[in-house]
C-alpha cells in the first residue's frame, strides 16, 4: 500500500512516496500557493510526477483543528484557504483517491509511536516547543483528540495569577522577548537568547532558567493528570544537548520538594526530524484504513 503523503506549512509543503513500512522512497517540496485552486493544481502535478508508482491513498498532515471524518479543518493557520469547509472531500475529488488528515502535531506524536522513541508505549504525550507550545495526545497507540479537537494543546494552560499561559512563559520566543526588553535591546531571536546565556548574561540565565522551570512545571502537571510511559519533547530548540538535561534538572528539584510525588515523568528526545509529519500521515492512513 504505498502512499503519497503531504505536509502542509505555512512556507512550504512537503511530499514523499513512503512505503507500507514508512521507508520514504522519494520527497520534495514546494512553496505554499497563495490560493485553494492554486494548491489544487499543484497537488495534482505532484501526483502526476509519481504515475510510476501504484499510489493507494494520500495522507496529509496539516494546521489546525482537523476533523477527517468530517472532512472540515476548524481554526486558523498561516493557510487561510483551507478552513471551514469540507476540505478533505474536495481533495478527494481533486485527486482520485481516499485521502486522510490530520493535525500536524499528532502526525509528529503518530511518526514517534509508530516508528520512533515511542514505537514500544501505547499511552505518551508529545509536547512541540516552538514559538508556542502544542502537541498530541496518544492513547492505545491512537490520538486522543478530544471532544473539542484541542487535545494536546499544552500551551493553553495558566501558569501564574497574571493568567500567563506556558505558551508565554515556557518557549525560547518569549523569553528572548523577556531579556531584550530588560537589556534595552529592539528584539532578540531565541537563538541569541541562548547564546548569551551560554556567554553568562545574568538576564539571560534568569530568563531562560525560568523558562526551563515552567516547562517542568507544566510537564510535571501533565504527568499526575494522564500519567503516560513516555514524554516526548520536539521542536527546534529540543535539538540543543542541554535542552532535555535542563529540564529534567528542573524536574528533579520539583519531586525533591513535593514529596507525595512518586512517578518522575519519563522525557524522551524525539527521533524523527523534518520527515516527522509525511511519516505520522502515513500513519494516521493506516489506521484508518487498516
Amino acid at each position: 500500500m504505498t502512499l503519497l503523503a503531504f505536509d502542509m506549512g505555512g512556507t512550504a509543503i512537503k511530499y514523499a512516496v513512503i512505503e507500507p513500512d514508512g521507508t520514504i522512497v522519494s520527497k520534495g517540496k514546494f512553496k505554499t500557493p497563495d490560493t485553494l485552486e492554486t494548491l489544487m493544481k499543484q497537488l495534482q502535478t505532484t501526483k502526476n510526477t509519481y504515475k510510476s508508482y501504484t499510489l493507494t491513498g494520500i495522507a496529509f498532515s496539516c494546521p489546525g483543528a482537523v476533523n477527517n471524518e468530517s472532512g472540515i479543518i476548524g481554526g486558523a493557520s498561516a493557510i487561510p484557504y483551507i478552513h471551514d469547509f469540507p476540505f478533505r472531500q474536495l481533495l478527494e475529488e481533486h485527486l482520485g483517491l481516499p485521502i486522510t488528515l490530520e493535525n500536524d502535531a499528532n502526525c509528529a506524536a503518530l511518526a514517534e509511536t509508530w516508528l520512533g522513541v515511542a514505537k514500544k508505549a501505547n499511552d505518551i504525550l508529545f509536547i512541540i516547543v516552538g514559538s508556542g507550545i502544542g502537541g498530541a495526545v496518544i492513547k492505545n497507540g491512537k490520538i486522543h483528540a478530544g471532544a473539542h479537537l484541542h487535545g494536546g494543546e499544552f500551551g493553553y494552560m495558566i501558569m501564574n495569577d497574571r493568567l500567563e499561559n506556558l505558551s508565554d512563559t515556557g518557549t525560547a520566543v518569549n523569553a528572548a522577548s523577556r531579556i531584550a526588553k530588560r537589556k534595552g535591546l529592539p528584539s532578540l531571536s531565541g537563538i541569541e537568547a541562548f547564546q548569551l546565556k551560554d556567554a553568562g548574561d545574568p538576564v539571560a540565565i534568569e530568563e531562560i532558567d525560568s523558562m526551563f522551570c515552567n516547562l517542568a512545571k507544566g510537564i510535571f502537571n501533565l504527568q499526575y493528570v494522564y500519567d503516560p510511559e513516555l514524554i516526548v519533547i520536539g521542536g527546534g530548540v529540543s535539538e540543543r544537548a542541554d535542552f532535555l538535561p535542563a529540564i529534567q534538572e528542573q524536574l528533579d528539584t520539583l519531586l525533591q520538594k513535593i514529596t507525595i510525588a512518586k512517578v518522575a515523568p519519563n522525557l524522551v528526545s524525539c527521533e524523527f526530524g523534518n520527515d516527522a509529519n509525511l511519516i505520522g500521515a502515513v500513519a494516521n492512513f493506516n489506521q484508518i484504513h487498516a
